[in-house]
């Protein structure tokens, strides 16, 4: 697993990190976020037919759940390997960049 520091022409709109995943990583987070995507899908066609808005809620619920079933397992990804190899390598700048984004997932 590694990370590598891209130009501006070829990083995302949110960092200029990238991270190499396994097969399997990538083939688990992909298949949560097309769940999600089913189920934000769900709820829009509830909204166009109506639906009552308790039901709508209960399954926007669902989704907010799922998304943070999805942020916790690639946070323990995250800190599992990138975090754990940049404290080895010195790299302290990494912690102070984990609180920052812990900070914002408890908001």
């Amino acid at each position: 697993m590694s990370e590598t520091e891209n130009t501006p022409e070829t990083s995302g709109c949110c960092s200029h990190k990238t991270k190499e995943r396994t097969p399997q990583e990538y083939k688990d987070l992909l298949n949560r976020l097309s769940r999600i995507e089913g189920q934000v899908r769900g709820i829009k066609g509830m909204v166009e037919r109506d639906a009552y808005c308790t039901d709508i809620l209960v399954q926007a619920a669902a989704v907010n759940a799922a998304m943070n079933s999805f942020n916790k397992a690639l946070l323990a990804n995250h800190i599992k390997t990138c975090v754990t190899r940049d404290i080895r390598e010195g790299k302290e700048e990494t912690v102070d960049e984990l609180v920052t984004v812990l900070q914002k997932l408890m908001k």
